[in-house]
């Protein structure tokens, strides 16, 4: 039988090539790699030239590609850019819920938008989810999609802590209550089980919401791409990373239009009408950059039998809740994604967390197997909730999508029909909730935004810290802060053979000073998120660009990671 020490070694994982980075976001695979290799993704050129097109696209995670279809199908002439490999970011590393029973609860998004908002939330939510599956079922995408049940249950035990247990059940039956008052299909049930839990604790009760939904989110990906790749209204250019985009010409209401131009740090540009910005977050200074939070969060693929457990989603209600879903693993099992133990970008030790996850699961599930896979993400919090959709602030033709608050999913798939309405001039029924310049959700969430600010301005204390003072102290395979007194903080790496590497450890973006992610072999930036490679290439921003080189043998690192 599997130990419960399967994920500790996991939380070490040996150094990655130069190129992995390209292909995905951290040094750890997630699961869908088992069924879905980076190998099987379509590769794409790399932009040599100017081009002009109707819209450009940046990013190839699911809002990337799901804007792009939309467009594409309706005739637009579509250009996307990625800076790395196709669906080389956070879409890679989700655990591939699809659902309208929202993390945040819809008791919460009708405090800051009202009853109607929360109406157009579950809407649009069910719509995405139901969405994906029409598309697969149209392109013949063989994607695992099914819809399947949600789960909601207390994180307590009702015996050993029925205090806590039960305030956690009656906040659960408030957002029961809520949710059918706004039409969606869930009942709330005493007693309720999942299938297969087995163990302990007891957390029997649970808001049963129906018509969920789950996929394989690579394959789906891989798909839509495939057959853009063949419209000849669509072209993509792979490892092209774009610096700016400038808007340019004069435009006064209907008199005039401006244009933009998407500068690439290799100095292309590419003329459009409009540009959308699906990068995870836009790459901006501040802007809606200020109105969220960023969190790392964990998972692992565990081993259970196959029809041991209901295939489902589940939840509990903890702050950095816990969740389950399965996926395909092989003739006899199934792999259990579970996933939680969040915590803010690069203000945690990421150690422990795939422990506590392991033994969480075999705690309840005690025919769980081996771990397998395990791996973290980026999430972005909105400070109300709902997602940043629509037209940049400031500007005409500069359009994004951002905030995912843990429903990225189905957040960046209804951000589709938005965008592409909105750049034809129509509108749309639900750009008013998302709409990115929104105010009164935003003062309601005032006491947060402040909060948030003064957490995150307290990190510039690394600029008086230092990881380490002596390199030789410094394991191989490990990073750590250099930071000389009256000098330049400088991140370093050293190799698995001993090489030593640097970088500076000032963000590009505020010139916040890095951290080192040991479980990912990253640089996280603890104020707004962004984080780099070991080799100090950008792989979230807000940055636009990575860590600066600090001596030859980074920049000889820097280059083999980026080389094509």
């Amino acid at each position: 039988m599997a130990t419960i020490n399967d994920a500790k070694a996991m939380e070490h994982p040996p150094q990655p090539s130069p190129q992995h980075f390209m292909a995905t976001s951290g040094a750890t695979d997630a699961v869908w790699v088992h069924t879905d290799p980076y190998s099987n993704r379509p590769t794409f050129s790399k932009l040599d030239r100017d081009l002009e097109t109707d819209v450009c696209v940046v990013g190839s995670g699911i809002a990337g590609v799901q804007t792009a279809y939309e467009l594409v199908s309706r005739g637009h002439k579509v250009v996307m850019l990625e800076a790395r490999d196709i669906i080389g970011g956070e879409t890679g590393r989700t655990s591939g819920h699809l659902a309208s029973a929202l993390d945040d609860g819809y008791v919460n998004i009708a405090a800051k938008h009202g009853d109607k908002g929360a109406v157009i939330a579950a809407e649009s939510h069910n719509w995405a989810l139901n969405h994906v599956g029409e598309v697969a079922k149209k392109l013949g995408i063989e994607c695992e999609y099914r819809k399947l049940p949600g789960y909601e249950v207390s994180q307590y035990d009702r015996n050993k802590q029925p205090k806590e247990h039960a305030g956690e059940i009656k906040e659960l039956k408030e957002e029961v209550a809520k949710c059918k008052s706004i039409g969606m299909d869930v009942e709330y049930r005493e007693g309720f089980k999942v299938q297969g839990w087995d163990g302990e604790p007891d957390q029997r009760d649970a808001a049963i919401f129906q018509h969920q939904a789950t996929f394989h989110p690579t394959k789906y990906l891989v798909g839509v791409l495939k057959w853009l790749k063949e419209q000849p209204n669509f072209s993509c250019y792979t490892r092209t990373r774009v610096m700016d985009t400038p808007e340019k010409g004069i435009e006064i209401g209907p008199i005039g239009r401006k244009h933009v131009e998407v500068k690439t740090m290799d100095g292309n540009t590419v003329h459009c009408n409009d540009v959308v910005m699906a990068t995870c977050v836009p790459l901006h200074k501040l802007s809606v950059v200020a109105e969220m939070e960023y969190e790392r969060t964990y998972c692992i693929a565990i081993k259970v039998p196959k029809g041991y457990v209901e295939d489902c989603l589940l939840y509990d209600l903890a702050e950095a809740y816990k969740y389950i879903r399965m996926t395909e693993c092989d003739a006899e099992h199934d792999y259990m994604v579970v996933g939680g133990c969040d915590h803010k970008v690069g203000q945690e030790e990421p150690t422990g967390r795939f422990q506590e996850l392991e033994q969480w699961t075999r705690e309840r599930f005690t025919k769980a197997g081996s771990v397998d896979y395990a791996w973290s993400g980026q999430v972005f919090e909105p400070v109300d909730y709902v997602a940043f959709i629509g037209r940049d602030p400031g500007t005409k033709h500069t359009w994004i999508i951002t905030g995912d608050s843990g429903n990225g999913l189905t957040h960046f798939v209804l951000a589709s029909p938005i965008i592409a309405d909105e750049i034809e001039g129509k509108g749309h029924k639900w750009s008013e909730l998302y709409k990115p310049n929104r105010v009164t959700s935003i003062l309601k969430s005032a006491k947060d935004v402040l909060s948030h600010d003064l957490q995150i301005n307290a990190q510039y204390k690394r600029f008086l810290q230092s990881d380490i003072h002596d390199i030789e102290d410094l394991p191989n395979g490990e990073g750590g802060v250099l930071n000389p007194t009256l000098k330049a903080p400088i991140a370093v790496y050293k190799d698995d053979e001993g090489g030593v590497h640097k970088f500076s450890a000032l963000c590009p973006h505020l010139k916040g000073v890095v951290c080192w992610n040991r479980t990912e072999k990253s640089w996280d930036c603890p104020v707004h998120g962004s984080r780099f490679s070991k080799d100090g290439v950008c792989l979230i921003g807000p940055s636009k660009g990575g860590l600066n080189p600090a001596d030859e043998s980074g920049a000889q690192m820097q280059h083999a990671a980026l080389k094509n």
